[in-house]
């Protein structure tokens, strides 16, 4: 998990550890995952999550913006399963 600019406290790291940890459900082969919070400069008080997960063949990736980082991970962890079915069925497919 990495921070850009600012120090993540503890809390809000196992927070969004424990949400995208449930993402393994929804697909078991998943290789890696990164996760990047930012704050944004662009005059407003949003803060952006992005997560990146690592699947073989292809990367999957989730962006959301949204007034706490709690708010964002929530909202992009569900953008994350969304993929993720519709990718584990494209392979179960096939």
């Amino acid at each position: 998990m990495y921070s850009i600019h600012f120090e993540a406290d503890k809390q809000l790291t196992d927070f969004i550890q424990q949400k995208v940890d449930k993402l393994e459900t929804f697909y078991d082969r998943i290789v890696d995952g990164e996760v990047y919070l930012k704050h944004n400069n662009d005059g407003t008080a949003t803060k952006t999550v992005e997560i990146k997960l690592f699947v073989p063949g292809t990367t999957l990736f989730s962006q959301e913006d949204a007034p706490s980082f709690e708010a964002a991970a929530d909202a992009a962890v569900e953008a994350m399963r969304r993929q993720l079915i519709k990718y584990k069925d494209k392979q179960t497919a096939h």
